[in-house]
């Protein structure tokens, strides 16, 4: 897969992703989490129709109910226990004395006032989604500043370099624009249409265009390219406030996930514990021993504060990995192999 800032095109982090990033990213982590179950517990199911040692004997001779489920309640408080941890951690990065709160602040409206002046808007949106929009929104009216000052440039492979920079930067802008329209916070939309602007590939190019035509370019259109550096520059560090204020949010909504199901998860294997052995449910359904299918059923319940714990992180983890640098730092293989050796 390639990373959303090494992509040379305008929404490549959608196209190169395949269903593997859509599986990790976009997939409800609900969803995502029954999938998982379902696939377990068709795997246990569908066992018992192998040649193997038949379930009830083994709970009849071995007492394999209470040696297996005994096993989840241990499992579960310390998951449960350590889930209370990880929600103080993240609460904690919110505590703090009136001064540093007020340090807080006064940062975040000096960089609302940075990229106020560099949008050239009077007031910025407090909605993340509307904020990133006016920055990327703000990238797209400079490029095409910057087209417009080269219309009567006379170096035609410089013209030619800035054109294709400009259609591939609006084109990107307003792909993201579009869907940032009806991201909400709290949601990953927000999260992956800012990583879908491939912000370090573009500080990168612009800068490479001037390094290799400063003798060609006027001090008018070097202003525009610094316009258009500079607006660049701020998404970046936009784009990682609202990363790590979704990585606490998620976090949040982990730790209250785990916490629900894991009451019902004790409970379910404590009935199993004390009331299921190997006389009991006799019969089959479907040809499948009813023992099987309860036995598979609470399997499948024990492990699920660990499945919703795995999908959470899996996407945490994901975007963390391919959002590593921050600024014009490539991590991955891009397509600007002429550049390298």
């Amino acid at each position: 897969m390639t990373d959303p800032d090494s992509s040379g095109e305008s929404n490549g982090y959608d196209r190169l992703g395949g269903p593997r990033l859509w599986l990790l990213l976009r997939l409800n982590r609900w969803a995502f989490t029954g999938v998982i179950l379902l696939a377990v517990f068709v795997v246990l199911v569908a066992a018992s129709g192998l040649e193997l040692t038949p379930l009830r004997e083994i709970v009849e001779s071995q007492d394999g109910i209470e040696f297996l489920f005994s096993a989840f309640i241990g499992a579960i408080i310390t998951g449960t226990a350590i889930v209370v941890t990880i929600n103080q951690l993240v609460l904690s990065q919110e505590l703090g004395a009136v001064g540093q709160q007020r340090g807080r602040m006064q940062e975040a409206m000096e960089f609302r006032r940075d990229v106020e002046r560099t949008i050239e808007e009077d007031a910025s949106p407090p909605e993340p989604a509307a904020f990133l929009f006016e920055l990327v929104d703000g990238v797209h009216e400079r490029a095409n500043e910057l087209e417009a000052e080269m219309e009567d440039e006379r170096d035609e492979e410089l013209r030619e370099k800035v054109t294709e920079y400009v259609e591939e930067t609006t084109g990107n802008a307003e792909s993201v624009k579009s869907d940032l329209r009806d991201a909400q916070f709290g949601t990953f939309d927000v999260v992956w249409n800012a990583l879908n602007f491939n912000y370090s590939r573009k500080i990168y190019d612009a800068r490479k265009i001037r390094a290799d035509h400063s003798d060609s370019l006027s001090d008018e259109a070097n202003e525009k390219i610094d316009h258009v550096i500079d607006t660049l520059q701020l998404f970046g560090p936009a784009r990682e406030h609202f990363k790590t204020l979704y990585f606490q949010w998620e976090l949040i909504t982990l730790s209250r996930a785990l916490l629900y199901i894991s009451v019902p998860a004790l409970t379910v294997m404590a009935l199993l514990i004390m009331y299921v052995d190997g006389s009991a449910l006799p019969g089959t359904t479907l040809g499948v021993d009813n023992l099987v299918w309860v036995t598979s059923a609470g399997f499948v319940v024990g492990i699920s504060p660990f499945v919703v714990f795995i999908v959470y992180i899996l996407r945490i983890a994901t975007v963390a990995k391919r959002t590593l640098a921050m600024g014009p730092f490539i991590l991955r293989e891009s397509e600007r192999d002429e550049d390298l050796g």
